[in-house]
């Protein structure tokens, strides 16, 4: 079946993980995705391990999980963008590509003459999204950025950690994902912008502006009352009781999204007096008083086990859940129905597939496909030159004899 994005096709000048989980989503969805490595050197994240898929001799491979991760349903074609023959053959493909989607650091692609101005003119129809830490105006433009940085800079991490603890970032590079969420977002609107007028147009995305972003509720907070948000732990801001509570057999989180959800949780643990109190009635007053709340709570939580309360409160739909860790998740009953871990053939692989979590996205017409498995360095460029440009193998080995390709 073919994909939404079918006949869409990327130029994808991205590494790391912002721009390559940004266009697995697009690839997923069907476009064609071509992305471009050093000849060599490929993607930075190839050696962010271990882990390494692991070969048939037992060894491990050169492939890692972290370049898994984010880069299903794309062609590698290995092009040397430094050299002019590189830029040369990489103009003749941008010009049978839809978007062109970079992280290069704010001006770097100008020498090459890659930059959007540099292009814009040759290809008028090009959606050009350039991903940047800090945008591509601004006193910090130059800047190099990363997901951490992001974290820091954008506020998150003052929110996140123990209330008395340091500062802390999310457990994965959230900012990066977040703006790539954002930009294959952005570059939809574009393409229906390009396909109702003919204009393409540059797209301008900041980790540190996606970051203030996704502040949401927080920020929001901040700009109504005029009170910078402090760290409340596993807290909520704004509902109580929210949060993870130490219960008899370990941990667990505790939902409750209006009053009817406390007042089931009370008649569960036996404490109706909890919902009785004027200062506990309405979701309003538990926040303000949580602090008198949460120990009492807090108690009652130690009480049961982990079986006990989720089978009494799911009876009586109060949100709890179990805190799993990552083996735990992709055993649990649900992620298993839903089919969230699918596995890709591999040519190094020893089991001769690899395991790979799948798109979240379910379409009933155009649902997402796995089409490839995140490629070898280069594993495309044979097929790629010759089907789009109509090159034969002797014009590529030529330009592989001189470093290009």
């Amino acid at each position: 079946m073919a994909g939404a994005l079918n006949g869409v096709r990327i130029f994808d000048l991205t590494r790391i993980l912002a721009g390559p989980s940004c266009t697995q989503v697009l690839g997923d969805l069907g476009a064609d995705v071509i992305k471009i490595e050093q000849p060599g050197r490929g993607d930075d994240t190839r050696q962010w391990g271990p882990p390494y898929v692991t070969g048939a001799d037992g060894n491990e491979t050169t492939e890692s999980a972290y370049f898994l991760s984010a880069n299903r349903n794309k062609r590698s074609v290995a092009i040397d963008i430094a050299k002019p023959e590189g830029q040369a053959l990489a103009k003749r493909l941008i010009a049978r590509c839809d978007i062109l989607v970079e992280n290069f650091k704010t001006g770097d692609l100008a020498r090459y003459g890659l930059s959007w101005d540099g292009l814009k003119a040759e290809i008028p129809g090009l959606v050009y999204c350039s991903i940047t830490g800090f945008g591509q105006t601004g006193p910090y433009a130059a800047h190099a950025g990363y997901d951490y940085l992001a974290q820091a800079m954008g506020g998150i991490m003052s929110l996140t950690g123990e209330v008395d603890g340091e500062p802390m970032k999310v457990g994965v590079g959230i900012a990066d994902l977040m703006c790539g969420m954002y930009a294959a977002t952005a570059m939809l609107a574009a393409l229906r912008h390009r396909d109702a007028t003919g204009k393409g147009q540059q797209i301008d995305m900041s980790l540190l502006d996606t970051q203030v972003a996704w502040l949401v509720y927080e920020a929001e907070n901040y700009l109504i009352s005029g009170r910078t948000p402090p760290r409340r732990g596993n807290g909520h801001p704004n509902i109580v009781p929210y949060q993870v509570f130490e219960i008899a057999d370990g941990h667990m989180v505790l939902a409750c999204g209006n009053d009817r959800q406390f007042r089931e949780f009370c008649d569960m643990a036996a404490a109706p007096h909890l919902y009785e109190d004027s200062r506990f009635a309405t979701n309003d007053g538990r926040c303000r008083n949580r602090e008198a709340l949460i120990p009492l709570v807090a108690e009652l939580m130690r009480l049961k086990t982990m079986d006990a309360w989720l089978e009494g409160l799911r009876a009586r739909h109060v949100p709890c859940s179990p805190v799993n860790t990552v083996d735990q998740v992709f055993a649990d009953p649900q992620v298993r129905a839903r089919g969230m871990q699918i596995e890709m053939p591999h040519p190094l692989a020893a089991a001769g597939t690899i395991p790979l979590v799948a798109s979240p996205i379910r379409m009933s017409e155009t649902p997402p496909g796995y089409r490839h498995a995140p490629p070898m360095l280069g594993q495309h460029t044979e097929e790629v030159l010759g089907e789009l440009l109509d090159m034969g193998a002797a014009e590529i080995a030529a330009l592989r004899e001189a470093g290009i390709v």
